[in-house]
């Protein structure tokens, strides 16, 4: 008897179903660094004569020979999770920063990176982004002062993972000093009360949002007309509760010349390690 063949008449031969397989897309982080601002708290050096050109705004600042702005991009552009980061500047310095990119931080570069006019105020530049932003429901994106350029890998991926666990999070530290609330008067403040500091936080960023969350909030916002301290204040407004994770001592936003002075310390002892 010769062997049976597959392809023998006498053997039935029958297809199997086809299984589909969908396969979920990857979630992307979008990261925002509003960088429009003027910088108003940060003042000139002391000394210069008259006829100086004016200070470059504090995000341009030179941090160890390097603008503040550049040290915090590359803090997010060396986290893999991160897809893509928009900054948001005023119109005459985009040209100028996109060359500046090109030049001195070609490693910032191996992510997506979009400049976009910003606004007058911190909640219009976040939004300029925002409404160019393409994303779904669930994908994540993180807010981050431009000024904060001590911000960890640590720190941002913990904000990531709580944002896509809870649907808003954001970086935070537990109060040192007493907190007192005032009422203001002519003549200064009088307390009314002392708050304890078992119940405060004092607020950092990156500030973490599912699309979906901050997208909804940003536009309720939009339309009433309010103007909020920070994006968790408008995400809180829409109903919606935010998390804290830890921050650091040293995620400081430079908003003044001590601030700088601090700055340089960080970064020195930053270099030595």
């Amino acid at each position: 008897m010769r062997p049976l063949s597959v392809c023998d008449p006498l053997i039935p031969f029958e297809l199997l179903p086809l299984a589909l397989v969908y396969l979920q897309p990857a979630m992307k982080v979008v990261v925002i660094i509003p960088a429009a601002g003027l910088g108003t708290r940060m003042a000139p050096v002391p000394g210069g004569a008259k006829g100086d050109k004016k200070s470059p705004s504090k995000q341009f600042t030179e941090l160890g020979g390097t603008p503040i702005l550049i040290h915090t991009l590359r803090k997010f552009a060396a986290v893999d999770a991160v897809s893509e980061i928009w900054i948001a500047l005023r119109e005459n310095e985009i040209a100028g920063f996109r060359e500046r990119l090109e030049s001195e931080a070609k490693d910032v570069l191996n992510k997506r990176i979009e400049l976009v006019v910003g606004g007058e105020h911190r909640q219009q530049s976040v939004e300029s982004a925002l409404n160019a932003v393409a994303a779904a429901a669930d994908d994540i994106v993180l807010v981050h002062d431009a000024v904060r350029p001590f911000v960890t890998g640590e720190i941002i991926q913990e904000v990531i993972e709580a944002a896509k666990k809870y649907g808003a999070a954001i970086a935070g530290m537990p109060a040192v000093d007493t907190v007192k609330q005032v009422e203001r008067t002519a003549e200064g403040a009088l307390i009314k009360a002392t708050i304890p500091r078992a119940g405060i936080v004092m607020a950092q960023t990156p500030q973490g949002f599912r699309y979906s969350v901050i997208k909804k909030a940003f536009d309720e916002a939009s339309a009433d007309g309010f103007l909020g301290t920070d994006e968790a204040s408008l995400v809180e407004r829409s109903g919606h509760d935010v998390a804290v994770v830890m921050g650091s001592p040293r995620n400081i936003k430079i908003t003044t010349p001590s601030d700088m002075e601090l700055a340089e310390f960080y970064l020195k002892s930053t270099d030595r390690h």
